[in-house]
């Protein structure tokens, strides 16, 4: 289980990792939206706070 947790753990911090790095190259190369780069880091940073979370939890 503790192995568990450590996958999903990393698996929500490299989602909000991508999310942002992928908003700053889209909005770079003007291929998106503001309110599409919105979603996106809102996606991200739902996912840093569950990790965030589940940190808490396990301590």
């Amino acid at each position: 289980m503790k192995n568990f947790n450590k996958m999903i753990k990393l698996i929500f911090k490299a989602v909000s990792l991508a999310m942002g790095v992928a908003v700053v190259a889209m909005m770079i190369m003007d291929a998106i939206a503001v309110e599409k780069a919105v979603l996106l880091l809102g996606i991200g940073l739902a996912c840093a706070s569950i990790e965030r979370l589940i940190k808490l939890e396990s301590e």
